[in-house]
Formats: structure tokens, sequence, C-alpha cells
């Protein structure tokens, strides 16, 4: 049975002061029970899932609210719950049990927040209060997707002994004669004492042969992480290269396991090769990319239109598509599948010409730094993992430059020197790769 009972619409009163922000930074997952349903993503069959539909307790002038109730048991003592949403439909803000959890004010990238803090036993009242941007400049000429309001959100529950987070690459070897699989775990432990934490994972290559698997104890500090890392020589990948529209991917498991006992999977797909910046020009394979570019290319209604639609501007002569702010995850992994190269965009729409005074532009006001750097961390940590982004843009290219630009090109070069990190609107400054 699952953990989480959904109960119904109830009343909530005075909202208490915001003690910490629930929002998260990591790669978007969920864990499966099981190997087979993690191969399948049947989510049903994960205990500790449902989705996030809630529905509607009250509107107001300029804010609607939404309730869920979950029902939490003694049994998730040992666990995070995490609340992942997208498609809201606005701003919102995010309480718990009548806490304020969160408050989010770009209504266009999904959102992960870790929720356990504010969670009792029983019955809790999770509310999203969708209301209007506090910062509405920063998406001014891009519209909300036309989909349905909640759909993809979920709440969903790990471990407090399990993997936090994972960076995943599988890249030339510095003679190119092999792969080299770049696998970084963060593995985290929540409890007061030190734990051990048994982490393996297993890949194979495009033909569904088993290429390399590994499993390594860690132990860790009480209320704190650490990093695992794992580096195999992967043979024959250059057979197998990813890009120019063709398509193979690797299949990856993370598992852990505790006391023999296997706690949970986490799979994901990676293509061979590596985007780097050489003499100012976007390489692959040591050779420069000829970008065909489709401008403003976002997800349709669903992963199935999407796949069409990069068929059809693959016929086209396109190779590349330019999202206007970051898409769900599904929109990445159909690119992956489909060989199409992505230069993923935050969320800074600001279309606001090039005033240079402090605070002239949104863009070269410090007052809205924070916000630049969450819109530029969130595209970043969602879409690093996926073979089919090989650049990041800080922004639309009528934004303007100035002060925040440049604090969010000097934080993705400091997490990602080597793939391209683009502004169009930088007009010759030093803040983008390419001019």
């Amino acid at each position: 049975m699952k953990k989480f009972l959904l109960l119904g619409v109830a009343l909530f009163s005075i909202i208490s002061v915001v003690a910490q922000d629930a929002r998260i930074f990591r790669s978007e997952f969920i864990t499966y029970d099981k190997r087979e349903d993690a191969v399948a993503d049947n989510r049903s069959g994960i205990a500790r899932y449902v989705e996030f539909a809630p529905q509607l307790l009250v509107a107001s002038a300029g804010e609607e609210r939404f309730l869920q109730n979950v029902d939490m048991d003694s049994s998730l003592n040992d666990y995070n719950v995490f609340l992942h949403l997208e498609n809201v439909g606005g701003a919102y803000t995010v309480l718990v049990n009548n806490q304020i959890a969160a408050e989010v004010e770009d209504p266009f990238t999904p959102a992960d927040f870790m929720i356990s803090p504010f969670l009792r036993q029983g019955n809790n009242e999770v509310v999203v209060a969708v209301r209007t941007s506090r910062t509405p400049q920063l998406q001014q000429g891009v519209e909300l997707p036309k989909t349905k309001q909640f759909a993809g959100c979920h709440i969903f529950a790990q471990r407090r002994l399990a993997v936090r987070d994972y960076v995943v690459e599988l890249r030339p070897d510095s003679t190119r004669s092999f792969a080299r699989l770049d696998l970084r775990v963060v593995a985290a432990n929540d409890f007061n004492y030190p734990e051990t934490i048994q982490i393996g994972y297993d890949i194979y290559d495009p033909k569904g042969k088993l290429m390399e698997y590994s499993v390594n104890e860690l132990e860790i500090e009480g209320r704190s992480s650490d990093t695992l890392r794992f580096r195999p020589f992967i043979y024959h990948a250059y057979d197998y290269k990813w890009g120019d529209g063709k398509s193979p991917l690797y299949k990856i498991t993370l598992y852990v396991k505790r006391n023999g006992m296997l706690w949970e999977y986490i799979p994901f797909k990676v293509g061979f090769g590596r985007t780097e910046m050489v003499d100012g020009k976007i390489c692959r394979f040591d050779k420069e990319l000829n970008l065909k570019k489709k401008e403003h290319f976002n997800a349709l209604a669903d992963a199935k239109t999407t796949a069409a639609a990069l068929a059809q501007i693959k016929k086209e002569g396109y190779n590349t598509v330019c999202p206007d702010f970051p898409q769900p995850k599904w929109f990445y992994e159909a690119c992956d599948k489909a060989g199409v190269y992505v230069i993923d965009r935050a969320n800074i729409n600001a279309a606001s010409g090039d005033d240079r005074k402090v605070g002239g532009t949104p863009s070269n006001d410090p007052a809205l730094a924070d916000e630049y750097l969450k819109r530029v961390k969130a595209m970043y940590y969602r879409s690093r993992n996926f073979s089919c982004v090989i650049g990041f843009a800080l922004g639309g290219k009528d934004s303007g430059n100035g002060y925040n630009m440049y604090k969010a090109y000097q934080w993705l070069k400091s997490v990602e020197p080597l793939r391209p990190v683009i502004y169009e609107g930088a007009a010759g400054e030093w803040n983008s790769d390419i001019e």
C-alpha cells in the first residue's frame, strides 16, 4: 500500500513565517524500488510515490490556492520527502502545514523541494498558492506552455541515507582510443551518526551488452555528504558516437545497498561524446560543430508530439534547438533520443534594452542578482547530464547586459568550465564564449 494517502480538502489557518527555503537544485530524478520498474519507468510500483494533483481551495484577488492532503505514517521517519512542481501556471508560494516552505517567482522552470522539515506524523496540508510573479519583467515576450495545470507534479520519499545527486559524462579518453565514464555520485547521510552505504552501478552499451559494473562502500559522517567517483574505461565506444543526428545511448543504473539489501534504483542514459570550446569554436570529437539552429523550439503538448516535431526539423536540416526557457525532463530525453543538440536557456527574458545605469535594466540591477542566479542554477542542474545539451544560454538576447549577467556567467564557468556559455546580448563583452 502507498505510504502517502490522498485525503480531502481542508481549511488551513494563519501562515507562519518561512523558517527555511525548501527549494533544492539538483538533477531531476526519482528512485524506484525494483530494477524492472526502473527500466520500464513504472511509477505505480513505487511504494512511496504519488502524483501531486491539488484541488482548488480558494481564489481571491490575484491568487489561487490549491491543496492536497498527504498522510504520513511513522515508517517515514527515516525518509526525506520531495515535492516536484512544474506546469503550475504562474509564480507561486509553497506552504506545508501553514508554513511557507518556498517562494518561486519563475513560472516556467520545473522545481524540486525537500519538504521533510515541514511535515509531521499524520495528516499534512500541502498548499500551492499561484500568484502573479514579483519579477514579471524577467519573462517578457514568452508564453506559458499550454499544458494541463500541475501535469508532471509528484511527491516521493527517499531514505535519509541515499544518493542525493549525480553527474555523468561518457567522454573520449586522452588517447582518443576509448571512452571513459566519469560518474560522480553524491551520497548524503541525514542521520545524526555515521552510516555506511554501498553504491553500485552498471552500464550497458546501446546493443544491450554489459560493459562495466562496480559496487563501492562508503562511510559518511552524520549530517553530511560525500562524493563517490567511478572512472572506468568503456571499450568500443567509438562504434557508438552520439550527435549530428546519431543517437546511440548507453543505459546506466545506479543502485543503493545496505546490509546486503537493495534499496533504490536510479536509471538514466548517456551518449558518448564531449562538447567543449577549442580556440573559440564549439567542438565535439575534436571537430567543430556546424550548428543549424531552430530558435524558439519549446516542448509541445507531450513527448510523442515533441518527438514528431524533432523528426520534422531534422528533415528540414536543423540539428540544434534553442528553447526559450528550461523544459520538462522528457524534452531533453527526446532530444537525446533524436540526436538533436540543445542550447539550454535560463528563463531570463527581460526584453528591456541596454541602459547601463545601475538599475537601468533588470540585468544591471544588483537587487535582482539572487533571482538571476536562481534561474541559471535551476537550468544548469536540471539539464547538465543530458548528452544533447551542448551549451548554456544566460537568457534572451534582448535582456540587456550588466552586473547580473556577469555574475551568472562567472557562476556557470565555475561549475562548468568546458561547455560553452552563450549570451547573444553580451554585445562583444566578455561574458559570452561566442560572439
